[in-house]
């Protein structure tokens, strides 16, 4: 814990906490973006069970897998062909709005997550970002923790 030898101490530090507040906020976001990317990229040619309001995987059909061998792409590795919609994803963070865009501009992604009449949806972000929270929330609380103490909060560690 911080200790302060005046009230003047104390409200410098509150003035640089109030100036930083952006930076920190930020660091979150971008850190946060990050890990949904992660997640969601490596979710891409395995099979992912229910999470949240997304429904598991369906196997791929037998005519899906026959394709995807003559065509010479790896098998049993749902989403996965070239790697190129996989490798499309990325964020953007806006640190004057204090948010991030997770995502890909590759069309078949959208048909992916959300399905087609003759595909079930394989959700990938909206999962993602439900398994990156859990692993989120401790990583953040900490850094709030250790910015409110006046310690290093971009690798905090509690004592």
């Amino acid at each position: 814990m911080k200790n302060f030898r005046s009230l003047a101490d104390f409200a410098n530090h509150l003035t640089v906490m109030a100036a930083e507040s952006k930076v920190v906020t930020g660091y979150m976001v971008e850190k946060g973006a990050e890990s949904i990317q992660k997640i969601a990229k490596s979710e891409i040619a395995h099979y992912q069970p229910a999470v949240g309001p997304f429904a598991k995987w369906e196997e791929l059909t037998a005519e899906t897998e026959f394709e995807k061998i003559r065509l010479g792409y790896p098998v049993d590795a749902p989403l996965l062909r070239t790697g190129e919609m996989r490798d499309s994803i990325s964020y953007v963070v806006s640190l004057e709005r204090n948010a991030a865009v997770i995502g890909s501009d590759d069309q078949k992604m959208v048909w992916h997550e959300q399905g087609t009449p003759k595909m079930p949806p394989r959700a990938v972000l909206g999962p993602a970002a439900i398994r990156a929270n859990e692993d989120l929330k401790p990583r953040f609380s900490r850094t709030i923790a250790a910015w409110l103490a006046g310690r290093s909060w971009r690798l905090p560690r509690l004592k």
